[in-house]
């Protein structure tokens, strides 16, 4: 572009935030925004591949009837000396607008967000980003391997942690420019659940400084251990040749929420205490409960989904029918349910893995129905048997076949393998979040309670990790004070993966960016965390829910409950994995 040209645009973006999107939607305006190759290490971007379109009072997402006018805008960039071209995508609020932000947002599975319209609602405009390996149209674990035995590496960073933060470093500048506000503060957030969680968290962990405030929901740390727990169940019933009714997992977990809710003083169908039912409640006092289903289809746990949100067709998702159940429970069906809310052990008893809270969904534990034989058979869910054959035999496999001569050691050997071998891309484990910290942003981490897919215990894990690396020298309260002030996390009671669970008709959080955009902006630093039931007896209250590591404790089925402090209860939930050799902070 002439330099005459390069002024001109110059003074239109200078007065962009008073122009129509017409004025700023061009392809010469966002080639001259681009940060000038040489000011963002190894990213070149690539003017000529900019294009533009306005769009008019559009809607975005689904079942969305908010309109917004925006510009479209893709533009690709190279790696240095590596050849290759990403391309990336944004969505720009018209000028009246736009209020300063950059937003992400996260996938789920093992995708990234292909929508760039996410940060609309805010005034803010938001990207996506292909990450080099077309992630507009492809998810990762169809992309891990070129072919048996030969990892994409560069995929696997990008997916990582690597192609989010570079969209950042881009989109930074770039919305700043774009509408001629080079000299003000533009502020950048990230919003995801459940992978999307973990992605937010790399980014925390790896791009701290680049973020003003991140929101996250039950982030998928410890990818290889995660991954490799939803074989769990199935393997526990492949060791006992025992595969239960799904009815009568079913009634164990109706029948644990049953007799646990009262413990936190109130009966609302929800566990808010699930610690307390732990403690308090066993499991073989429901020997010989009888159960009833007709004959249904239903769907085990695809990644990121239990079966009553997915209705079938998700990703990892198997659909099929079943024939009417009637019977009891009987002391098997416990020994199941009780080994899989135990958690992996190794055979000499040394813990592997932390499990699902009490009184969470079994579905991942639930088996097949083999009409020929006209018995339950063995259900190998494809999200943890995909895990196993793609990332540690490296097998261009969608799932595992069998489970024959798989042990609770085999697994501990996949979970040790996909540890060491991504401990540096997909593990997301970090604890020492001090960039993030010391540039002033703030995190809000949330995890469903009852999740049956991405324990919650794996999130109360990772905050005692980052208390641990940052705060180890303190005090308890002071500690968790620090803490506060950047780091908050809150457990939804009852609530299931990254939403309401049908079968607890708990809280859940609606307006998360809002709470976050306050503290950032404004200062306004949440204590609580609003949260609204959306069905049962208590439909529309909102709750204000504890923050970790206290505990909601009702009084007298009152409105309102404390947050209180719960040595015993607190410990119910801390876990060493001492059935691994390397240890590392995770």
């Amino acid at each position: 572009m002439r330099q005459s040209s390069r002024v001109a645009v110059a003074a239109l973006s200078a007065t962009a935030n008073a122009a129509s999107l017409a004025d700023v939607c061009t392809t010469a305006n966002v080639q001259v925004a681009l940060p000038a190759n040489g000011t963002l290490l190894g990213i070149e971007l690539l003017p000529e591949t900019v294009t533009t379109s306005a769009v008019y009072n559009a809607t975005t997402g689904i079942g969305s009837t908010t309109t917004y006018t925006y510009c479209n805008v893709t533009v690709s960039y190279t790696h240095t000396g590596k050849g290759d071209i990403v391309p990336v995508k944004f969505a720009f609020p018209q000028p009246s607008d736009f209020k300063t932000r950059f937003y992400l947002a996260g996938g789920g599975g093992f995708s990234l967000s292909s929508d760039a319209t996410g940060g609309l609602a805010y005034g803010a405009a938001s990207g996506a980003t292909s990450a080099g390996y077309d992630a507009f149209n492809y998810s990762y674990d169809e992309k891990i391997l070129y072919g048996n035995g030969t990892i994409d590496w560069d995929a696997t960073y990008a997916f990582a942690y690597t192609a989010l933060g570079e969209l950042t470093k881009i989109g930074m500048p770039l919305t700043a420019a774009f509408y001629g506000q080079n000299s003000t503060k533009v502020y950048t957030y990230f919003e995801g659940c459940p992978d999307g969680g973990r992605e937010g968290m790399s980014q925390v962990q790896r791009w701290g400084d680049k973020f003003d405030g991140v929101v996250v929901g039950a982030p998928a740390f410890r990818f290889a251990q995660q991954q490799v727990h939803h074989v769990y169940p199935a393997t526990i019933e492949s060791t006992m040749d025992y595969y239960p009714p799904p009815c009568a997992l079913d009634k164990i977990v109706n029948a644990t929420i049953a007799a646990c809710d009262p413990l936190d003083g109130r009966t609302d169908g929800v566990i808010s205490r699930t610690d307390l039912c732990m403690l308090n409640f066993n499991l073989s006092s429901l020997i010989g409960e009888s159960y009833y289903y007709a004959a249904t289809t239903s769907s085990s746990l695809g990644f990121g989904f239990s079966k009553r949100q997915m209705g079938g067709g998700a990703t990892g998702s198997q659909t099929s029918s079943t024939p009417a159940q009637n019977g009891t429970i009987t002391a098997q069906d416990v020994a199941v349910a009780q080994a899989v809310y135990d958690g992996l052990h190794s055979s000499d008893g040394k813990r592997a893995y932390l499990s699902w809270q009490i009184g969470s969904d079994f579905s991942d534990a639930d088996p097949t129905y083999d009409n020929t034989t006209a018995s339950w058979t063995l259900n190998i869910p494809s999200t943890g048997g995909e895990y196993v054959t793609k990332f540690i035999q490296l097998l261009d496999l969608d799932n595992l076949s069998d489970l024959d001569g798989v042990t609770y050691d085999t697994l501990v050997e996949w979970m040790n393998i996909g540890m060491i071998r991504y401990l540096d891309s997909l593990q997301t484990t970090v604890a020492d979040l001090t960039p993030f910290q010391s540039s002033g942003a703030k995190l809000i981490h949330y995890h469903g309670e009852s999740d049956p897919s991405v324990p919650a215990a794996s999130s109360v894990h990772y905050w005692q990790s980052v208390r641990s690396a940052m705060y180890g020298n303190m005090s308890d309260a002071d500690a968790q004070e620090a803490m506060a002030d950047w780091y908050q996390f809150y457990l939804i009671p009852g609530a299931a993966h990254c939403g309401v669970n049908s079968l607890q008709p708990g809280p859940y959080p609606q307006d998360n960016m809002a709470t976050i955009i306050d503290w950032v902006e404004n200062g306004i630093k949440p204590t609580r965390l609003n949260a609204t039931v959306s069905s049962g007896t208590y439909e529309g209250e909102v709750q204000q829910l504890c923050q970790w590591p206290t505990r909601p404790l009702w009084s007298g089925n009152s409105s309102t409950f404390d947050c209180v402090s719960d040595e015993a209860s607190i410990e119910s939930w801390t876990y060493t994995f001492d059935a691994f050799t390397v240890q590392p902070v995770w």
